[in-house]
């Protein structure tokens, strides 16, 4: 039985929402309508809880050398007020986490990992800073983490805030945040979605979180915003052809098998990290199968697990797939064989013992009108 609930929890009980177990946390999966969600979400504006994320602090004289011995990327190159995605991984290269790194100053770093492995990342950051001076915080569990998507996301933050304040939200870039009010709450706000639409991210202490979230919808009713759950920002992400952990991502992957060798900072980061050895051989020996998105030709849709097929023989599996509520067709992340990775190739997904055609496209496959 799951025994973690955010701080939101009556919140989405009072809304009727659908709960399931995410990450060992109790989240709702849906109010109404997912594809209700889904489609507010690119019209008008989405709210969603994230509070199930974790919040990691890393501050400390070394916290930037620290973080480019811990991760992957090179994160004391980040500027202030900036977030940059990473990855953690371990000696063998496989990835343990994909996470968000917001940089406060010199000795001020906030790192956001995943609901289910957040005390993982917790724990293996904490354990990898023993020879740096550097404090591990893990705040998760004080945490709360409130979405406000869509291309009204900006507009309804607008009314919640100081009009002294208002060019903090507009002037907002993607990946970057701002310390600010916000209806009456002292939130961090980034801009750093995950929905392939505009939107924002509040991360504030639990005691304010019901509150904002309450002026949030209250606010956006005019806007059309609704309450979103996990299914609607599932089938948001893969629309936005962006991996989730647990599906594309995992121990066993390396980044490049993933597409995220730009992630790796190889020859910008001087010294050892964690996974360096590996991640160098495995990039010189390239990978055998490659992440790509896949292009449903009919009306049914590729599952997790599906095989994936050429000429009748398995060359892939599907990780993520459903049918696409903005671009009316089958979409699906899939690894295959590099042969049959090419963008064009003309392959099918064994559906329960039917193949079904699918074709190799480019990611994303839905991008948001600027």
């Amino acid at each position: 039985m799951t025994e973690n609930y955010t701080a939101l929890y009556e919140e989405h009980k009072k809304l009727g929402a659908s709960f399931t177990d995410f990450g060992g946390w109790q989240m709702p999966l849906k109010y109404g309508s997912e594809l209700a969600e889904h489609h507010a979400v690119r019209k008008a504006a989405g709210l969603f809880d994230l509070s199930h994320m974790g919040e990691v602090w890393v501050t400390g004289p070394e916290a930037g050398a620290f973080l480019d011995y811990a991760l992957v990327g090179k994160l004391s190159a980040i500027a202030d007020g900036k977030a940059k995605y990473s990855l953690i991984c371990n000696e063998d290269g496989g990835i343990i986490d994909d996470l968000i790194t917001y940089r406060f100053g010199d000795e001020k770093y906030l790192v956001v990992p995943n609901a289910g492995n957040a005390p993982t990342v917790a724990a293996a950051l904490a354990e990898r800073a023993a020879n740096f001076d550097v404090k591990v915080e893990d705040a998760s569990a004080a945490t709360s983490l409130v979405a406000v998507q869509g291309p009204k996301a900006e507009a309804i933050l607008l009314k919640l805030t100081d009009e002294s304040q208002h060019a903090l939200v507009t002037d907002l870039k993607y990946y970057a945040f701002n310390e600010l009010t916000i209806a009456g709450q002292d939130v961090i706000l980034a801009r750093t979605g995950y929905t392939g639409e505009d939107g924002f991210e509040l991360f504030l202490p639990n005691e304010g979180a019901a509150s904002l979230w309450e002026s949030v919808a209250q606010a956006g009713e005019e806007f059309g915003i609704i309450s979103c759950g996990l299914a609607s920002r599932d089938s948001l992400r893969l629309e936005a052809g962006m991996p989730l952990y647990g599906n594309e991502l995992s121990l066993e992957r390396s980044p490049f098998d993933a597409g995220l060798g730009p992630v790796v900072a190889l020859k910008s980061k001087e010294g050892d990290f964690i996974g360096r050895a590996a991640l160098e051989a495995a990039k010189e020996s390239g990978s055998k199968r490659k992440l790509v998105g896949l292009k449903g030709l009919g009306r049914r849709a590729g599952r997790g697990g599906y095989p994936v097929l050429k000429d009748g023989n398995v060359v892939g599996e599907v990780t993520s797939g459903q049918p696409s509520p903005s671009l009316g067709y089958p979409v699906a992340l899939a690894y295959v064989d590099v042969e049959h990775a090419g963008l064009g190739t003309a392959l099918d997904v064994d559906l329960r013992g039917k193949a079904e055609p699918f074709e190799v496209v480019a990611l994303p496959f839905y991008k948001r009108q600027k």
